[in-house]
């Protein structure tokens, strides 16, 4: 059997694969802007390029008026565009780092290159180069244009401009012409170009792409070129705005066809304005490898019936475009993105996600070392202690401090005042106040994760209710007691930090996490309503108000039954003349239709309430609305929560209706007489309660510990994209430290707060300032710093002095903020968009990726079995069996490992995080070396352009044929009569024909 032939050429998919998949350890391609310039005559005389149209992202139009752009909008080819485009390629002049410093001196290596060619006459020279140098007219400049639809009888004036001899060598009009042209050029961008507001939205390392386009009557066969220049030059006012241009497009043909070339001229546009092709045109390395680009981006076009859409028809940019990672990771013969390690499945942005959660990293490796994890934690963190101040100089923290302050604030009294009725003052809004700013302070300036803020929670609420009540029915005493449980959990704790139990956390997915944060945000919902059903109820509404019966309505004081027996002497008292306190206070009683209602209040307060929370909610999203400049949006929506709260406050200032108010303590002491600031462990109680105190601080260690922990993954999660690292063995170390000494102080004991710290989280995001029109902001992440979080907690306990101030803010307006916290925190849990599909039929549910992969009745299922354990935790927690709410908590890891038994872990993979297995991180590092010896044969062999290869014989080449520099070194030799095999060469597969 001899070889006979042998296809040569190199699939486009396999050239797609060498150059995407060629390691560069330079910065990634920079951004393109493209320019399309169209030669219009200007009064149908002077010729000029004038732009038509403009690309980063998304195409914008000069409307036909001339004097605006249009919308940005997808662009729509047509599919023969690209095929012209395609020939184009072939056929014309490709330059690729071609080196020049002028814009004339560009044009001319490329004319000289196509008269050596003979692609062009020599004659023509001139004509081209006078044309190609021509002045451009931007849109920010006006000039009378002629509407698009005349290119093709106006551009015909073109043959009055160039008169030739019998020889056609140009004359010498021809001449000046051109060195005028050349004169009247500038490699200097103009004033107009300079102050062009454009430049905001593209990031300074931005290039330029530059195609031009038109007809001209001196030729009867198209002038192409495509040039990538080896630096980027700026060329004056060759581009809208002053960025150096990288490549140029050029397509001059014959007339009668002005449309066609500036349809090539759009498709080449796109795609350079397509990530893949834009990657592609950087780094070819000749004509084939642009041609395999457009073959690339032709697999992936969708073509519309004609009769079925109007091409007029403008398609708005999506909200979220699809990412390109999987094409280019496809062709650089990556392995699919993978969402839980072992489940291999597509990753498309479908929406919802799939796994979502937090990765096994450094930071929950089990180091069977003594404080391992502890000083991995402090080793990660302090290279970026300094830059945690430092990151903070932005505006955007100042509104933060201000919202999250307020919230705080808001959290400490309600939580003080409860305290102190549980405990009958032993603990109260004062040492709320103090705990809240100590502790807080603290842990932001010193532990590992400074974006969580720590707040007392409703289970340690009724902990202390319970530990009050057990302590005074037995004689105890409570802060004593308190103080013993409290030392004894918080060694526990640094037990828990000492043995790296932390690590626990990563079976923690997404089941656990979304059932806590969803309760927590349910429970602020429900307390922002209870509060104000209270109020309502202590300011009851006259609902059976007849305003013709208003004469008849009255309220007047009698004396009561023990009435004089309150008077201090018998005095002569006018009852009906008593205010209502007076009456009260002497024992009157108050006769009357409207005594027991209070006009307005009840109204007033619901209308701060909802206004707060609607006002928030929009105030929050006006930076996608369509007002004012992007920056003006962007401080609204980072003051969003202030300016409401402040509009609120004036509205109700204004109506002057008397609302409850905040009230803040006003003097710096206990709030009980019978305490004082430092507990004393020993005297109170009997030596036994000292031991026995470590039983119930079981209880508390597990709460603290869950409740901590699971905040922490929630504020970690991968898609917040943090970058300086979780820190949980330095959290609750620093947590069990603050416990121990709120205890020797009678403070509350505080944990992280799910709740507010999301807020925190959300209220320092960081998008992109520089996003294309029609593109929306792109997620960069949080600002990592400590400096919100202390502020926060010193403003906290400054709040004592700034009582004068504080009580002009109405309780509603806080509790419609809180109403907007607990709601906020929901968006975009996964559980909260599957309970909203069991409302939805089947064809209005959105394109979510685990709906695409897993049945319906699996993902209702799952659903059902998350919300029946919400509502079992809710039960739980609403009764007195609430000290074990932790432990239940636990439970719920226990629930989700049992789901393995009802759920396929390729369901799981889709719907929750797989639980992380014993060896899945060695069999993860042997699948990893078996594919490297490999060669990832298989994953080449998925993606190449064959068909039908899995019944096409695979063939190397045996070492006597080694001398052929082409070939393989390794080899295993079979052969066949005759037939189509793949041969490997350079790690490619290349086709190759056997026959006798």
């Amino acid at each position: 059997m001899g070889i006979i032939g042998f296809v040569s050429a190199v699939s486009p998919a396999e050239r797609i694969r060498f150059i995407l998949g060629e390691e560069d350890d330079g910065p990634p391609p920079p951004q393109l802007f493209t320019e399309l310039d169209e030669l219009l005559s200007v009064d149908g005389q002077e010729l000029e390029w004038k732009e038509t149209s403009r690309w980063i992202k998304f195409e914008e139009k000069v409307e036909k008026g001339g004097e605006r752009w249009s919308k940005p909008h997808v662009a729509t080819l047509s599919l023969h565009s690209l095929m012209e485009l395609k020939a184009f390629i072939e056929k014309g002049t490709v330059k690729l780092d071609m080196e020049g410093t002028t814009l004339p001196q560009v044009v001319e290596t490329i004319i000289d290159s196509q008269v050596e060619s003979g692609q062009l006459k020599a004659s023509l020279k001139e004509k081209v180069m006078y044309t190609l140098l021509r002045k451009h007219r931007h849109q920010t400049k006006k000039s009378n244009f002629r509407s698009l639809a005349d290119i093709g009888k106006s551009v015909s004036s073109a043959s009055r401009l160039f008169s030739s001899q019998e020889n056609g060598s140009p004359t010498p009009s021809h001449r000046n012409l051109t060195s005028n042209s050349l004169s009247d050029f500038s490699d200097k961008p103009e004033k107009d170009q300079l102050k062009n507001k454009f430049m905001k939205k593209l990031p300074r390392d931005a290039e330029a792409s530059n195609v031009l386009v038109g007809e001209v009557d001196f030729l009867e066969a198209p002038f192409v070129a495509f040039v990538r220049l080896q630096q980027a030059v700026m060329f004056g006012a060759l581009t809208e705005v002053p960025v150096p241009t990288r490549f140029l497009f050029i397509l001059l043909g014959p007339k009668g066809k002005a449309k066609s070339y500036r349809e090539v001229g759009r498709a080449i546009a796109t795609l350079m304005s397509d990530e893949v092709f834009h990657d592609i045109a950087y780094k070819a390395k000749d004509r084939q490898d642009l041609l395999a680009g457009i073959d690339e981006f032709l697999d992936e076009v969708i073509v519309l019936p004609p009769g079925e859409w109007d091409p007029d028809i403008r398609i708005e940019p999506p909200k979220s475009l699809p990412s390109s990672d999987k094409r280019k990771n496809m062709y650089a013969g990556l392995d699919a993105p993978q969402m839980n390690g072992d489940t291999p499945h597509d990753t498309g942005n479908g929406g919802g996600g799939g796994g979502g959660g937090h990765e096994v990293g450094e930071e929950l490796q089990w180091t069977k070392k003594f404080c391992g994890g502890l000083v991995l934690d402090v080793k990660r963190k302090l290279p970026f202690f300094a830059s945690d101040f430092v990151d903070a100089l932005h505006i955007q923290s100042l509104s933060a401090i201000l919202f999250i302050y307020l919230g705080t604030v808001t959290n400490a009294i309600t939580f003080g005042g409860l305290l102190g009725d549980a405990t009958e003052n032993m603990q109260g809004v004062l040492e709320s106040f103090l705990g809240t700013a100590l502790a807080g302070a603290v842990f932001c300036l010193l532990a590992g994760q400074p974006l969580t803020i720590l707040s007392s929670t409703g289970p340690v609420l009724v902990f202390e209710r319970l530990l009050f009540t057990f302590s005074r029915d037995n004689d105890f005493d409570y802060l004593e007691f308190r103080l013993w449980i409290g030392l004894w959990s918080g060694i526990f704790c640094l037990v828990l930090v000492a043995t790296d139990a932390s690590f626990l956390v990563q079976y923690f997915t997404r089941f656990t996490e979304e059932g806590f944060s969803a309760l927590i945000s349910f429970i602020f919902i429900y307390d922002a309503f209870k509060k104000m059903i209270k109020l309502a109820h202590h300011n009851p509404i006259n609902a059976n108000f007849n305003s013709d019966l208003v004469t008849q309505y009255d309220c007047r004081c009698i004396p009561g039954t023990n009435a004089f027996s309150r008077l201090p002497q018998p005095v002569n008292i006018t009852w009906a003349s008593l205010t209502k306190h007076e009456c009260e206070k002497f024992g009157g009683q108050l006769v009357g239709e409207v005594c027991d209602f209070v006009p307005d209040i009840t109204l007033m307060s619901f209308i701060l309430f909802f206004g707060t929370y609607t006002c928030s909610m929009g105030l929050k999203t006006f930076k996608t609305s369509r007002f004012f400049p992007t920056t003006v949006r962007k401080l609204i929506s980072d003051f969003a929560i202030i300016l409401t709260i402040l509009l609120f406050c004036v509205v109700d200032a204004l109506v002057g209706v008397n609302t409850p108010k905040l009230i803040v303590p006003s003097e710096f002491k206990p709030t009980s007489p019978h305490r004082g600031w430092f507990i004393a462990p020993f005297g109170g109680n009997p030596w036994w309660v000292y031991l026995a105190a470590a039983l119930p601080a079981l209880l508390v260690t597990i709460l603290i510990f869950m409740d901590q922990q699971i905040t922490a993954v929630i504020i970690n999660r991968k898609e917040h994209k943090l970058k300086k690292g979780a820190g949980y063995h330095l959290d609750l170390f620093w947590v069990a430290i603050l416990m121990i000494v709120c205890s020797f102080m009678g403070l509350p004991w505080y944990v992280a707060a799910t709740v507010i710290s999301i807020a925190h989280i959300d209220s320092l995001r960081m998008e992109t300032q520089t996003s294309a029109p029609g593109e929306q902001p792109k997620f960069l992440g949080v600002r990592e710093q400590r400096v919100t979080g202390i502020c926060v907690f010193l403003l906290t306990g400054l709040s004592v002095f700034m009582a004068p101030i504080l009580k002009f803010i109405p309780m509603p307006v806080l509790y419609g903020v809180f109403l907007y916290m607990g709601v906020a925190s929901l968006k975009g849990v996964q559980f909260m968009d599957r309970l909203q599909l069991l409302l939805m039929p089947a064809k209005h549910q959105p394109d979510l990726i685990y709906l695409r992969h897993v049945p319906q009745r699996r993902i209702h299922l799952f659903t059902f079995i998350q919300a029946l354990c919400l509502a079992l935790l809710w039960i739980l927690k609403s009764t007195v069996a609430a000290i074990v709410f932790p432990v239940m908590i636990l439970a719920l890891v226990a629930v989700r490992k049992a789901m393995d038994y009802v759920f396929s872990q390729h369901d799981l993979s889709y719907l929750d995080d797989v639980i992380p297995e014993k060896d899945k991180k060695k069999k993860e590092d042997e699948k990893k070396k078996k594919n490297k010896k490999k060669g990832s044969i298989d994953s080449e062999m998925e993606f190449s352009d064959y068909p039908y290869h899995d019944n096409i014989p695979t063939i190397k080449i045996s070492m006597e044929m080694e001398q052929e520099p082409m070939l393989a070194d390794k080899s295993v030799y079979s052969e066949y009569e005759s037939g189509f095999v793949l041969l490997r060469v350079a790690g490619a597969w290349l086709p190759l024909v056997l026959w006798h």
